[in-house]
């Protein structure tokens, strides 16, 4: 059928992609960061999923069945015949009614949608590897932020001892500031633990060194890219052709079938039965016509009825869902958008307060901490812009990761 041959094409290229993105947008580095272990697991699947297919495309085949025998008789008394047997027989249905054209094109479909799956997760799992490396350079980030917030803390201090001892402030702003200055250091020191905990989890997909790696930029796809390269709906479709030949082939196996036999038999004959005319070297052929009476045949046909639609039904669901999700991703790269906009506007005003900040300090109306601490503020929105984006590009890679192409 035309639509599977197409399907089975655009499933062909995706499996020759590791990663479900143009090489443009993804880069070499990329494509292949896999370890060279998950490498061959996923190549293991793919060739196994093709071996098993081809076995049910043939097994509709029967085997020629090559038999050798020796016999021994003490019937006469006194004395021991022997006998051999040598033959070579088929029994090979060679009309079951559509059964047998059914039956390759249902292991087509199934090679296919198993093919699909593969891939689908062989995504899943780069997509993954790629999300751990946007969260290491969001938490580096995270790192840098809480050392310029631990800075301030530490002028903060500094300030607030000087007000205390000079008598103008009271030991609680003191106590405050000494606080946020110890839960700073505890964010710094949890930082670190999940640094290390994401390194382990690279480590157990990929033995690339993570630092090395150059993380793709994304773009919002449109929906029809991603309902037309959708690896689920790729799977799903041909699920459902699938599913279909598999109730052609329920229905099929209770109507007639057709068989030939054949057997060359090359035997000695038996001294106690033998006679003129007998020969040694002989064939037996000819057919048998057969269809089975089953009591539980119209519920059989049901049930692969009832599979398949329910793989239609699974197919609707999987498209509307893939809608809903698309939907849901643009709201939340909406909210994205705005805190990336009031951390620009916030980078703005903090802008502006360094700038008076150092001409007062100039004057000699501010410390050359409170310039500091300025500074560190304003570098601290600029981190946050950034952290923002990197949010953006995760949310994104979730629509890359299932798709088969992005182009």
């Amino acid at each position: 059928m035309k639509g599977l041959c197409v399907l089975k094409k655009l499933l062909l290229r995706s499996s020759l992609l590791l990663w479900g993105l143009s090489l443009g947008v993804l880069g070499d580095e990329l494509r292949d960061f896999l370890s060279e272990e998950k490498q061959h697991l996923f190549g293991y699947e793919y060739q196994n999923n093709a071996l098993q297919s081809d076995i049910l495309q043939k097994s509709w085949i029967n085997p020629v069945m090559v038999q050798y025998t020796r016999s021994y008789s003490e019937q006469m008394r006194g004395e021991r015949t022997q006998t051999g047997s040598f033959s070579i027989g088929i029994d090979q249905p060679i009309f079951k009614s559509g059964g047998i054209y059914f039956a390759i094109k249902y292991a087509e479909a199934l090679r296919g949608a198993n093919e699909a799956e593969i891939t689908l997760k062989k995504r899943e799992m780069i997509g993954r590897g790629v999300e751990l490396l946007f969260e290491m350079k969001k938490l580096k980030l995270e790192q840098r932020k809480i050392a310029l917030l631990i800075q301030n803390d530490k002028l903060d201090i500094i300030q607030k001892k000087e007000r205390y001892h000079a008598g103008v402030s009271d030991s609680s702003l003191l106590d405050q500031a000494i606080l946020k200055a110890n839960q700073d250091e505890i964010q710094k020191l949890q930082l670190e633990i999940s640094s290390l905990e994401l390194e382990k989890q690279f480590a157990l997909l990929s033995d690339s060194n993570p630092h090395t790696l150059k993380l793709p930029t994304l773009k919002l796809i449109s929906l029809e890219t991603y309902r037309k390269n959708n690896l689920a709906l790729q799977r799903d479709r041909l699920r459902i052709e699938e599913k279909h030949y598999s109730a052609k082939m329920a229905w099929t196996k209770y109507l007639p079938t057709v068989s030939v036999q054949g057997r060359y038999t090359d035997a000695d004959l038996n001294p106690l039965f033998a006679r003129p005319g007998l020969e040694e070297r002989y064939n037996t052929y000819g057919f048998t016509i057969s269809m089975p009476l089953s009591f539980n045949a119209l519920a059989d046909v049901e049930a692969s009825k009832v599979a398949h639609l329910k793989a239609q039904s699974t197919f609707i669901e999987q498209q509307e869902a893939i809608g809903l999700e698309y939907a849901l991703l643009k709201k939340r790269l909406g909210f994205i958008d705005r805190k990336i906009a009031l951390a620009r506007r916030d980078k703005a005003l903090y802008q502006n307060l360094y700038t008076t900040t150092k001409n007062l300090a100039q004057a000699g109306e501010k410390t050359s901490s409170d310039v500091a601490i300025m500074r560190n503020s304003l570098q601290i929105r600029k981190l946050n812009i950034q952290i923002y984006n990197l949010e953006k590009q995760i949310e994104l890679l979730g629509l890359y990761t299932k798709v088969s192409n992005a182009v």
